[in-house]
């Protein structure tokens, strides 16, 4: 049993750790907007800052910030409780690995927006800005003008900045929408009935 929660945490704790030492990386040795090229035009580091939600999106104001970091750390709690729950119950070891990407996800955006600002000391506990970096723009080009409503501009494919933690949480909730027919897989007990030891002669 003790393996049953080691490997899920200690799988997440590395995730977390990676995802640290990329992002402290990215922030001493890269400046805002800074790019740095591995896969030609179409992979790259693109240091980015964003105060919201996963591949950049954002909740506007300091309120905004501040209840989405909020809301973060509840929902750790949340999917730290529903790991530990599913390790107790043996369920598929495919989706425990899947909710410990989801929770390791989590807790890395969480450790920027709750103390990166401290650290760093442009703002206080709670309103830190999440660090991202990976960009991959694998497709380029325009709409056709036939095309409705967007006729004419340029769009990006993929256009999100995103992180290693942004990329577990979409891994993990992938995999689990995948798989979720083996994942919560019931097995159907059998039904006895009144009668089924009466045999006839």
């Amino acid at each position: 049993m003790k393996a049953a929660y080691t490997r899920p945490f200690l799988t997440a704790a590395f995730i977390i750790l990676l995802d640290q030492i990329i992002k402290i990386w990215v922030r001493k040795h890269m400046t805002l907007g800074e790019e740095i090229h591995f896969l030609g035009d179409r992979g790259m580091l693109h240091y980015t800052e964003n105060n919201g939600m996963a591949f950049g999106m954002e909740l506007g104001g300091e309120f905004g910030k501040l209840a989405l970091t909020l809301f973060r750390i509840v929902a750790v709690f949340g999917i730290g409780y529903a790991l530990v729950h599913l390790i107790k119950h043996k369920y598929h070891r495919g989706l425990i690995m899947m909710v410990a990407l989801i929770l390791a996800g989590a807790l890395g955006n969480i450790i920027d927006s709750t103390f990166y600002g401290l650290i760093y000391n442009y703002a206080g506990i709670f309103h830190g800005r999440v660090v991202d970096m990976f960009y991959f723009p694998l497709l380029q080009g325009h709409f056709p003008d036939w095309f409705p409503i967007w006729k004419g501009e340029e769009f990006i494919f993929f256009r999100p900045v995103f992180n290693l933690a942004d990329a577990a949480i979409s891994i993990g909730v992938i995999m689990i929408l995948i798989n979720q027919k083996r994942y919560f897989k019931h097995e159907t007990p059998e039904v006895s009935y009144p009668n089924s030891e009466m045999v006839e002669e």
